[in-house]
């Protein structure tokens, strides 16, 4: 049998099997797959699961990008973003999850989250996520390149609102925030399940405090708060806390008595404050517990 007529036969199948198949294909080869036919070039924009990727896009992996990669592979989530939801189908099609992961660069996240806020506002979207990566890895910024990209993503932040507002999970990197920043963030995002910082802080010895109603898995690697205090946390049941640069007591846990599976990683030094765990996890409901403690002050 030709290659034409597999794809007649393929043409043929009803919606619901053809959706089946592309809700297991990531999105840009869903895209390619489209140009089969004319039936099969609405279907993407009647997956349940949408899950649109930079890194599908880069032709190559990190941790190094240039450029040109990073404006085009981001380019290229723009436009798959912006034509399939504006193709999609308020009535019929609910959304499952929309996944977007993408560069902070330039004005893309501001055309991602437009996009994204005018599909909230006519679709039910039951998990809303947004990884946003930087054009510098962790081990390439300096203050200077953390303090501009804290900046652009609070002018992302603000420009997006409504986006925000609805989102379930957001992962963020190497990012300066403003001293109520993260305060304003965890207010407007009332939604929110899922948050993980990596590479972040507030200028120089703060702390972070957390209070929110829904988050029940919380991240923070690399972070140079001075103390995160976790006030009210009440559906909070995963925690990674890894890296920390203070040598008091770097986590206070006031209410989160549903923690039940805890990731606590540090190099210990000899001038660190010797941690009891009991202290860590008083009130908690913690049965995971996983510990890794790379340096001199172990016992």
């Amino acid at each position: 049998m030709g290659k034409g007529n597999r794809d007649d036969r393929l043409s043929n199948l009803p919606d619901d099997i053809l959706l089946t198949v592309l809700d297991r294909l990531i999105v840009p080869n869903a895209v390619r797959t489209s140009v089969l036919s004319r039936r099969w070039s609405l279907l993407p924009s009647m997956l349940s699961q949408l899950i649109v990727s930079v890194l599908d896009f880069l032709p190559h992996n990190g941790p190094i990008f240039e450029t040109n990669e990073v404006v085009q592979s981001n380019r290229a989530v723009v436009e798959a973003t912006t034509s399939i939801l504006a193709r999609r189908d308020s009535i019929r099609n609910t959304i499952n999850l929309l996944s977007i992961t993408f560069f902070l660069k330039d004005g893309d996240p501001i055309s991602i989250g437009r996009a994204v806020a005018q599909t909230m506002a006519t679709h039910k979207v039951e998990m809303a996520e947004f990884t946003i990566m930087t054009e510098r890895d962790a081990t390439q910024c300096v203050d200077d390149n953390i303090a501009s990209y804290g900046k652009q993503f609070i002018l992302f932040f603000d420009a997006c609102r409504d986006t925000f507002s609805g989102l379930t999970r957001l992962h963020l990197e190497n990012l300066r925030f403003g001293e109520s920043d993260i305060t304003n963030i965890l207010i407007l995002c009332k939604r929110l399940k899922d948050l993980r910082l990596f590479n972040c802080d507030s200028g120089d010895m703060t702390t972070l405090q957390a209070d929110h109603s829904q988050i029940s898995v919380l991240g923070i690697v690399d972070c140079l708060f001075s103390k995160v205090i976790l006030n009210w946390l009440p559906k909070l049941t995963r925690m990674t806390f890894e890296g920390w640069i203070a040598y008091h007591y770097p986590l206070s846990v006031c209410y989160a008595p549903l923690l039940e599976a805890f990731n606590l990683t540090n190099t210990g030094l000899s001038w660190h404050e010797m941690i009891e765990l009991s202290k860590f996890l008083h009130g908690t409901s913690v049965r995971d517990l996983k510990l890794g403690f790379k340096g001199e002050k172990v016992s």
